[in-house]
């Protein structure tokens, strides 16, 4: 549910399924918000499970679980990236991440299992669906939001001009 931490002038919320594959084509875009304004922009995850991926609510619980270990950006970028494998093969794709990442896997079963990060999911997509999002991802920077879940031709001109509305003038 966080990314960069510390003082941001701007904070843009990223409504993402981790299961979704235009969650993970807009990595690169991410990407390179980051490195344009770096500190001065905080991207934070929030989670917005979709009905119709059915491993999504165990991702979005994984990668809390991720964030408590200090991982869970690294966690969430390796699950975009591995997106179609868990839509076949579910949560131990979730597993073989953590693994991967050095996380402590067994305790992400053990929080698949006991639910300790669902009201956490489930915040995030209340607060989502109270905003206005739809579909995944959809971007939310000052009071404008942006529905990129149909199109994201020219996305990373049209998120650095909200970023760069939402900087302090220097």
């Amino acid at each position: 549910m966080s990314d960069t931490t510390g003082p941001a002038a701007a904070v843009l919320d990223v409504w993402c399924d981790l299961q979704c594959p235009d969650c993970h084509r807009v990595q690169p875009v991410l990407a390179a918000l980051r490195q344009r304004f770096g500190e001065a922009l905080r991207i934070r995850l929030r989670h917005f499970p979709l009905a119709k991926h059915g491993h999504a609510v165990a991702a979005a619980e994984a990668a809390e679980e991720a964030y408590a270990q200090g991982r869970g950006d690294d966690f969430a970028a390796a699950v975009l990236a591995r997106c179609g494998e868990l839509a076949e093969q579910g949560p131990p794709v979730l597993l073989e991440v953590a693994r991967d990442l050095g996380l402590d896997a067994g305790e992400i079963d053990t929080a698949l299992f006991d639910g300790r990060h669902l009201l956490a999911v489930d915040a995030d997509h209340a607060e989502g669906q109270a905003l206005g999002v739809r579909g995944t991802p959809t971007f939310l920077i000052g009071s404008t939001l942006l529905d990129a879940s149909r199109d994201q031709d020219g996305l990373l001109e049209r998120l650095t001009a909200l970023v760069e509305k939402e900087l302090p003038a220097a």
